[in-house]
């Protein structure tokens, strides 16, 4: 998208990179993604499926799209003539008051209150912001056990790769799962239990946590050593 390639380039100027290699690279990646993402969807499409759209998926789970159900509703509201501008507004107004909230909180040097992530807080659901917020007090914590040591900084790098990592290989994952659902024709192609068992999403939390305490474990071990 646009912001993420003018993120690059923002980083590109941090570390001073080559403008036209980065340009020429952005170029790559987008050709690149336009090859690889329709196939992708189509095949999530195939097994989720996607809330609030019309199809037959093989698992009864579909996948959540907040982002793109916001703009299509934005421009179906556009489009149509029946937005509610006054919404509008009212988010305007907000947006504006933790702008200023956010510039006195600063003035402390220790508070803040980033507009943006009040706003995402808004409009994704609470399954996808909690993990933000765990993930955040849990790198908080991390980084604070690690900033005296002689290698915090680089302990600190090591800990934010490790689960940038974690990131990305869940969403490899679950596009593996979904090809397994479509080649299996199954909802739940590694079901280990039934779908009514109890114990499930305690398990499922508490096996959360643990992958993240050895990730950051291992992090620290490893600049230790």
């Amino acid at each position: 998208s646009a912001n993420d390639n003018l993120q690059d380039l923002k980083t590109g100027q941090l570390v001073d990179a080559t403008p036209w290699r980065q340009q020429a690279a952005l170029v790559v990646g987008v050709i690149a993604g336009s090859a690889v993402i329709p196939p992708i969807l189509d095949l999530l499409n195939r097994s989720n499926g996607f809330a609030g759209a019309a199809g037959h998926a093989i698992a009864d789970n579909p996948l959540p799209a907040p982002q793109a159900t916001l703009i299509a509703t934005i421009a179906q509201g556009v489009i149509g003539g029946d937005l509610d501008w006054s919404l509008i507004a009212i988010g305007g107004l907000i947006g504006a008051g933790l702008v200023v909230v956010d510039e006195v909180l600063r003035r402390s040097k220790r508070y803040s209150l980033p507009p943006l992530g009040v706003g995402m807080a808004i409009y994704l659901p609470a399954t996808l912001t909690l993990p933000v917020v765990i993930g955040a007090v849990a790198g908080w914590i991390y980084d604070r056990r690690v900033t005296r040591r002689p290698d915090g900084e680089a302990a600190r790098r090591l800990g934010v790769l490790a689960v940038s990592g974690l990131i990305v290989g869940e969403s490899l994952f679950n596009v593996a799962l979904s090809g397994l659902i479509v080649a299996t024709n199954s909802g739940a192609p590694l079901a280990l239990v039934p779908a009514d068992f109890a114990p499930a999403p305690v398990l499922a939390v508490l096996g959360y946590f643990g992958v993240m305490a050895l990730l950051y474990g291992w992090a620290g071990r490893r600049r230790a050593a």
